[in-house]
């Protein structure tokens, strides 16, 4: 890594895109600090510090700390995520969306534009829900200092507009790093959410014990190598295409294969199955903690290591990692283009058997895929259980969700550097032969 690094540095493309990206993130990361108008930050972080439970610590780590903040960009990333989970979901549903993603980049592209409104819709009922448990001091349960100098409608509708500006802007700055930058925008906007919590959790564990930090990095190093390679296991099924014959050429004859990832749906299951469990605990919130219904989701959905809580959990995400995986990846669609394109599995017939064959392989690498995105998102519970330490689960760093996109989005970014350094690279091999080619040549003619 740092020599792939210093070698794109020494490339002014790269370096001018790494340098921009850089750039986007410090402009993100001022924007979730910067607080929004009306709030006041002396009391927020008088009330930050005394709060606790899993629906505050979920809400830390999604907006990396801006939304218990209140700040402008204070919903980061979480819209648009949302839509996009929602627009892929939709897309198997709604036979128009489905039309559009088979048209291509021009179908792709009116896609992108339908989740950028479903985004905005999204951050203005978020908005809306956190201005309102703000205003009525729901938003830090155990504090009862108010954190807005103004409570009053016009103030609020100040804030909402400004969180759903900031959520716009966000979007925005994500494209930006996509069109211009390195990587993914939105996947290194959300990696720079969680990541700046990171070393809150290690000073807080620093504080507790020195010999419990060195002993939390020592396994959070193990942890993220088991990810790692679980992340980059794949079945590389063998792809054979037969010889053909196009206007007196022949193509085709050659061998590959298709890879299918162990991790086919990557964090999208863990996401919506946090989500889920977070909208009841919202829910009771808003409610005002009383009734059977909150004493409920008090009961069993809002402490981190109650059985029911776990269970639940743990079957959310292997569920959501069956449907996720069978809506994104169509093995009949899969096979046709195969077979169009004159292609087979050796010992496999064209076609339908093709198809039963991919699917068949699909759910043998879902299942432990599933499985292991299960017990990598129940870490931190799994600590909190065995040590029985309440603030274990909290800053508990490597934790299943941080764990997972750090590593997801970091070897992304790694490959899309690599690729490019390698494209420049072998761009300036064929210019340095040509050149060499062109001084043989002017030396024979003289």
């Amino acid at each position: 890594m740092p020599r792939l690094l210093l070698r794109a540095l020494r490339m002014p493309g790269i370096r001018k895109k790494l340098l921009f990206t850089l750039a986007i993130v410090v402009l993100f990361r001022f924007g979730q600090i910067l607080p929004s108008p009306g709030v006041d930050v002396s009391a927020v972080r008088r009330c930050l510090s005394g709060s606790d439970g899993a629906a505050v610590d979920m809400l830390q780590l999604f907006s990396g700390g801006a939304m218990l903040k209140l700040s402008v960009f204070a919903l980061g990333v979480m819209p648009y995520i949302t839509a996009s989970i929602m627009m892929q979901l939709l897309t198997v549903v709604v036979p128009r969306l489905e039309a559009l993603r088979k048209e291509g980049r021009e179908g792709q592209a009116v896609i992108t534009q339908y989740t950028r409104y479903v985004t905005v819709v999204l951050a203005l009922l978020y908005a809306t829900t956190v201005v309102a448990m703000a205003r009525t001091g729901q938003i830090f349960p155990n504090c009862r200092t108010p954190v807005l100098y103004d409570s009053s409608v016009p103030a609020a509708v100040v804030l909402v507009v400004t969180m759903v500006a900031g959520t716009c802007v966000v979007m925005w700055l994500g494209e930006l790093i996509t069109e211009r930058g390195i990587g993914n925008g939105m996947s290194i906007l959300i990696f720079t959410q969680v990541i700046a919590v990171f070393p809150s959790y290690i000073s807080n564990i620093f504080r507790i014990s020195p010999f419990a930090l060195v002993t939390m990095l020592v396994a959070g190093i193990f942890l993220m190598a088991a990810v790692v390679f679980v992340e980059q296991a794949q079945r590389r099924v063998p792809v054979q295409y037969a010889k053909r014959m196009v206007g007196g050429r022949t193509y085709g004859g050659s061998t590959t294969y298709l890879p299918l990832k162990v991790n086919q749906a990557s964090i999208v299951p863990v996401i919506f199955a946090s989500s889920m469990l977070f909208i009841p605990q919202l829910a009771a919130q808003l409610m005002g903690g009383t009734g059977p219904v909150a004493e409920w989701i008090a009961r069993y959905l809002t402490s981190g290591d109650h059985p029911v809580y776990v269970i639940g959990y743990f079957l959310l995400i292997v569920g959501f990692t069956f449907f996720y995986v069978s809506i994104t990846f169509d093995p009949v669609e899969v096979a046709d283009n195969m077979k169009s394109s004159g292609g087979y599995v050796p010992g496999i017939r064209p076609g339908r058997a093709t198809a039963e064959y991919l699917r068949f392989t699909l759910s043998r690498l879902t299942a432990p895929g599933a499985v292991y995105l299960g017990l990598v998102s129940l870490i931190p519970i799994l600590v909190f259980i065995l040590l029985r330490d309440p603030s274990s689960q909290q800053n508990f760093p490597f934790g299943g969700v941080t764990l997972l996109i750090m590593v997801g989005v970091g070897l992304d970014t790694v490959k899309q550097i690599d690729a490019q350094v390698e494209q420049r690279e072998y761009k300036g091999f064929l210019k340095g032969a040509a050149a060499t080619s062109r001084a043989k040549g002017r030396f024979r003619g003289r």
